[in-house]
């Protein structure tokens, strides 16, 4: 399984656990830069520290803070405007670049409510 898989793996199940998903914003919002397709993705991680971790040793997202979020919520609110806007989403970006796995808004959704669902 590649890197960006198994923090797939985890993230959809994390946030089917925990029923939070995180993202992070500044005084400016939330950040969707883009991707190497040329499409724009939101980054959301499946916990806090994931992350604390990229706000602490990515430049680029210094001085944002992490923001949690129901994952009802997420569902309920989120999923439509990213689609609405054609975001992606960045699912547990990591390393010096913040880089991971990005997917369709309903995609993700999907996947963590089968986790949901199976439990």
């Amino acid at each position: 399984m590649s890197t960006a898989a198994s923090q797939a793996s985890a993230f959809y199940r994390e946030i089917a656990e925990s029923g939070v998903i995180w993202s992070i914003r500044d005084d400016n919002g939330f950040p969707a830069p883009l991707t190497f397709t040329g499409r724009r993705a939101m980054p959301f991680w499946s916990s806090e520290s994931r992350a604390l971790v990229v706000i602490g040793g990515v430049a680029a997202y210094h001085g944002f803070r992490p923001v949690a979020i129901s994952w009802n919520d997420f569902r309920e609110r989120w999923i439509p405007g990213l689609t609405r806007d054609e975001l992606l989403a960045g699912i547990n970006w990591s390393g010096s670049r913040a880089i991971g796995f990005d997917i369709l808004p309903s995609d993700l959704a999907r996947n963590v409510e089968a986790l949901r669902n199976s439990g």
